[in-house]
């Protein structure tokens, strides 16, 4: 639970940072993946079904939907403890 501080904000939980940071990492990486996977047919990669190639090619279809939901639980958990807070008020 948090507490508050003297100021009157309500303090970012450890929870709250780690799912943002691993959102923000997943994100990053499904675009960098994305974008070498855009980069690669005309670097000369012609089979995209061997090597790493196939988890590159995969990892944006499942991390951007992860990292979205990752988001979207840190918004509805910080709304629901500020509201919280400014019911105790």
């Amino acid at each position: 639970m948090s507490t508050r501080t003297p100021d009157g904000d309500v303090p970012i939980r450890r929870i709250d940072r780690i799912l943002a940071f691993m959102s923000l990492g997943l994100g990053i990486l499904s675009i960098v993946c994305f974008f070498t996977v855009i980069l690669a047919r005309p670097a000369g990669v012609t089979n995209f079904g061997e090597g790493i190639w196939p988890t590159v090619v995969i990892l944006p279809l499942i991390a951007l939907p992860i990292a979205f939901l990752m988001m979207m639980a840190v918004l509805i958990m910080s709304f629901v403890r500020r509201a919280r807070a400014n019911k105790g008020r």
